[in-house]
């Protein structure tokens, strides 16, 4: 870990901002320059692609960048929860292979957990992967992957001893999807949108240096994934203030976030839409309505506390404490927020909620949050799921009586 202070970042920083920085250079190769310096990811080892930073001098690196419009490392999509991943439990082959194409933006991520069989329910994935010589053969079902589609990797949980209890017999892989075998289908979604895949297996084939840590710590390694994923639960990040700035690098960047978010445009419409409440109230003249102007108070209540939650949460992760309970804290929260928001929406519009098209609320903005929102109490594990989650390891409550221990091939399924 670094001894130097805050002065010395600062103006260690400066200094190679000043000399390096050029915004009509191609992103990729400045990128490379971010990965090899180390500055892209200060808070990683220096062995990998980082200098041992703190987080809070991290966030001082993340300032002198913004400061003078410097592009950071490529960061959207599941790119850093695979980096995050593999730099907790991937070995050395693996992190100098995966970790710097992650910074450069080289190589896109998705994420194959949930099946049709077992969405919450994670243990119970049925997708197989038997070892044959020198690979890894798997055969399987995933569903609800974002970004399938044009992803060059995959953060694969496949089941791979039938005999061990279900928890036990999982493991981890990075598969490569640009392979025969692997074959991607988009899922339609009642709100018009299409961000997810059904991607079917077929003797797709992983290298057995892919194996992400020992043969049965899948439930382990995906652990620390979705513990990554539920800390960012809160909402996308900040929209980028680099939209209106020239050169080549940032022309570059700004068609690869468009590429990275398109899955995601429906997302704020997922989370509720809390910020068009007020507007709505006062254009509707609802804010007159007593019982709605009371609806409205708890909701903005509930959201002021799941944004501090989320806070704190961040806060945790910005000091680099380990992952705890306040992922899921602040998913449920943000679930309730989400059905809240629902709720006053409808009673705001009315009937006419439920009216799509350019002559509808918001340009149908309204009726695409009524179908958006139930996403939310789903993804990233359920509400119920958080909730045990939440009882058994912050309230520490006695765990629910189990019915699917013993060999995992002698469980009922769905």
């Amino acid at each position: 870990m670094s001894n130097l202070s805050e002065t010395e970042v600062r103006a260690e920083v400066r200094e190679w901002l000043a000399a390096n920085w050029d915004p009509d250079m191609p992103l990729l190769e400045w990128r490379i320059k971010l990965a090899d310096s180390g500055w892209g990811m200060p808070q990683w080892p220096k062995e990998w692609y980082g200098r041992g930073l703190p987080h809070a001098l991290a966030r001082v690196v993340e300032e002198e960048f913004a400061n003078v419009g410097a592009v950071r490392a490529a960061s959207s999509g599941v790119r850093l929860l695979a980096a995050a991943t593999l730099l907790e439990h991937g070995s050395d082959q693996q992190k100098k292979k995966f970790l710097r194409r992650i910074l450069t933006g080289e190589d896109t991520w998705c994420q194959f957990f949930s099946e049709p069989g077992s969405g919450s329910d994670l243990a119970g994935a049925t997708t197989r992967a038997d070892l044959k010589g020198d690979f890894w053969i798997v055969n399987g079902q995933k569903v609800w992957t974002t970004s399938a589609h044009h992803a060059d990797h995959g953060l694969l949980l496949a089941r791979t001893d039938w005999d061990a209890p279900k928890h036990e017999g999982l493991s981890y892989f990075v598969i490569n999807l640009k392979q025969p075998g692997v074959d991607v289908q988009p899922l339609k979604q009642m709100n018009g949108h299409a961000s997810f895949n059904q991607v079917f297996f077929t003797d797709a084939k992983v290298p057995k240096e892919n194996l992400v840590g020992r043969v049965g710590d899948g439930w382990k390694v995906a652990m620390t994934t979705l513990a990554h994923e539920r800390r960012g639960a809160d909402g996308l990040p900040a929209a980028s203030k680099r939209g209106t700035r020239v050169g080549k690098i940032h022309a570059e960047e700004r068609a690869e976030t468009e590429k990275a978010n398109q899955p995601y445009t429906w997302y704020p419409q997922r989370a509720g839409r809390v910020d068009l409440i007020i507007d709505r109230a006062k254009e509707t003249g609802a804010n007159k309505d007593p019982y709605i102007r009371q609806e409205i108070a708890r909701l903005l209540t509930l959201a002021k506390c799941a944004e501090w939650t989320a806070r704190r949460a961040r806060a945790a992760q910005q000091q680099g404490r380990p992952q705890g309970p306040e992922g899921s804290l602040g998913k449920l929260a943000a679930s309730h927020v989400a059905r809240g928001c629902a709720r006053v929406h409808t009673l705001i519009t009315g009937t006419d909620a439920m009216l799509t098209g350019r002559e509808s609320a918001r340009e149908g903005i309204i009726a695409e949050i009524l179908v958006s929102v139930p996403a939310v109490s789903i993804a990233g594990g359920t509400d119920e799921i958080q909730r045990n989650i939440i009882a058994e390891r912050v309230l520490d409550l006695p765990k629910e009586p189990r019915f699917d221990t013993g060999p995992f091939r002698n469980v009922r399924k769905n």
